[in-house]
């Protein structure tokens, strides 16, 4: 049975290709930092689609946590067909001047350093077993830069620049790389900007149909679904209503 490994999985997008993944009969190992989350989903995948899942509780931004875990994946496990670089966030939406070193750490240690110590560990796996498909979620905000945005969008253009030069540098082992790039999802994604201010996160998406995760997981496991020789280098996906990183048509 195929296999794909999903990082960050206890919600939005990560959640929702679980569930495409596994309706497709895809054994799961899904991470995230959520254990009641993360066991919660497993039992829901186990009972309805009887597939096998792993579950692996711990943050990517922990360079030993993730190396003793994924260290510790039995060798069976380790025939991954799909790595699904999800998880990220962003914190703040503040002018340069005005941002907080923590709230930087926290972004670039997520969205960069978490993927890369992920992603070295599975390429390994996948040259051995000399087939894979690695899926790394960008965002828009990889392609834009936008006011207020500074190291959000400098993290995602990192992803942008990591999706491009694994192509290059595993092209020899047959690795397919695929760069996922949304424009606004409805997710927990404004909740965790904003820090828990649900009326400020609620706004964000007044007036137009964002998308939704399951928009994105659907997509992803279109790009993993083509035959071998073919490889979706980028995808941009974005609501009909919106044509940029901040131009949108809001009915109200």
């Amino acid at each position: 049975m195929n296999k794909v490994l999903i990082t960050g999985a206890t919600s939005g997008i990560g959640e929702a290709c679980a569930h495409v993944f596994a309706e497709n009969n895809y054994d799961l190992i899904i991470t995230g930092r959520r254990l009641d989350r993360l066991e919660k989903l497993a039992a829901e995948i186990k009972e309805k689609h009887q597939v096998n899942v792993l579950t692996l509780n711990f943050d990517v931004r922990n360079r030993e946590d993730v190396i003793s875990y994924l260290g510790r994946v039995p060798a069976e496990w380790q025939q991954v067909d799909v790595l699904i670089n999800n998880a990220g966030l962003s914190s703040g939406l503040e002018p340069f001047q005005d941002c907080n070193f923590d709230d930087w750490d926290l972004m670039v240690d997520t969205n960069v350093k978490g993927l890369l110590y992920v992603s070295k560990i599975v390429a390994n796996w996948m040259i051995a077993n000399k087939k894979g498909h690695i899926v790394n979620l960008s965002s828009i905000a990889g392609i834009e830069v936008y006011p207020n945005g500074n190291v959000y969008c400098a993290s995602k253009h990192a992803v942008d620049a990591l999706n491009k030069a694994m192509r290059i540098d595993l092209l020899s082992s047959g690795i397919r790389v695929t760069g996922i790039y949304p424009g606004s999802v409805e997710t927990e994604f404004s909740n965790v900007r904003f820090k828990g201010d649900d009326t400020r996160a609620k706004k964000v998406y007044e007036g137009y149909d964002p998308l939704v995760a399951a928009d994105i997981a659907e997509t992803i496991f279109w790009t993993t679904s083509r035959s071998a020789h073919v490889n979706i280098n980028e995808l941009v996906i974005m609501p009909t209503a919106q044509a940029t990183a901040t131009n949108y048509f809001r009915k109200s």
